[in-house]
């Protein structure tokens, strides 16, 4: 695997791009294109410098018409290709969203495993960057919901290098979920280690007391509700999903069977959501080894509010500890 060398810390953004690079310079049947993707370098200066590197015919701009832009996608990766293409924002994804249901997800199973799509759909996702409506989706669980799709998220920039190497070599479609108020946030990234496989959760924080099932933008705050909960004397781990579909039950399993308790935090609306499917899993899986009803701490049920409102809106520490004191402790 061709890499380029990388300073010590790193934007996501950074990561994201240098992935991107690297599967460029590797395969020279990666393209990317979407809006303003090109010269400019996207909203999020996520490809900057790529259409510089390898030409407006490898790295380019699109029409605002993201239906046009999966379609294109579609053909390219019918024909041997490897299209990396962005939504600029999550709910701009949904003018797309006939193209990615009806075609995306279902070519592989249509033509009997004759035609794949290996093909990346790159969508900046969730909330916490003061966004206005169509700008802080939480979109996942439309495409969790979708046969024939892998959805994977980031919650670390070393994932997101990784993982996005993953979904570029995958021979099947995937729904690369990018929490855009991370894209800044700096941390060491190794290139050369190895890719972490779509399909495996990690256990970002051991712990005996009770289990967080998290994923993408919450996980950063899942650890400081448990770095919290340790000041007030109780161990809580972290489970990181990473990948959505396929879902990686051993794992998160093991780790709620430890404890015994477990809370699911989202960002998205907690009704019909991710956070939803995560604790009827955990329940039927660990129904023996539970000392209390899975909890979930969600974004509300409500359209996503305006900026001011937004950390109301968002799980924070406070709402995850409680959840965490509701699990039902015997008293001392």
């Amino acid at each position: 695997m061709s890499t380029t060398t990388l300073t010590p810390k790193i934007t996501m953004a950074q990561a994201i791009n240098t992935a991107l690079r690297d599967a460029m310079t590797a395969d020279d049947r990666v393209v990317v294109f979407g809006e303003d993707v090109g010269p400019l370098g996207g909203v999020f200066r996520v490809t900057d410098g790529l259409t510089a590197s390898f030409g407006e015919d490898r790295c380019f701009d699109t029409p605002l018409a993201e239906s046009g832009i999966v379609g294109m996608a579609i053909g390219m990766a019918m024909n041997g290709m490897r299209p990396v293409i962005e939504m600029q924002f999550d709910a701009f994804a949904f003018p797309a969203f006939e193209q990615i249901v009806s075609h995306v997800a279902k070519m592989a199973n249509r033509t009997r495993g004759k035609v794949r799509l290996p093909m990346v759909i790159r969508v900046p996702y969730a909330g916490g960057v003061g966004g206005v409506e169509h700008h802080c989706d939480s979109s996942e669980a439309y495409y969790a919901h979708t046969p024939g799709l892998l959805v994977v998220t980031p919650a670390t920039n070393a994932d997101a290098y990784g993982l996005l190497r993953a979904a570029i070599d995958s021979p099947d479609p995937v729904i690369f979920l990018e929490p855009k108020k991370q894209y800044f946030s700096k941390e060491e990234v190794d290139v050369t280690a190895p890719v972490p496989p779509i399909g495996r959760a990690v256990v970002r924080r051991e712990g005996r007391d009770a289990t967080l099932i998290t994923y993408g933008p919450s996980v950063p705050v899942a650890l400081a509700a448990a770095e919290q909960a340790a000041a007030e004397g109780r161990d809580v781990g972290v489970v990181d999903v990473r990948s959505i579909v396929p879902f990686d039950d051993e794992t998160v399993c093991a780790a709620v069977r430890a404890t015994g308790r477990a809370v699911v935090v989202a960002e998205a609306p907690g009704f019909a959501s991710v956070a939803s499917e995560i604790a009827a899993r955990v329940t039927e899986r660990c129904f023996h080894h539970l000392e209390a009803p899975v909890r979930r701490v969600t974004g509300f049920d409500i359209p996503f509010p305006a900026p001011k409102l937004e950390r109301h809106q968002l799980p924070g520490v406070d709402r995850i500890l409680d959840a965490v004191d509701d699990l039902q402790w015997e008293e001392s």
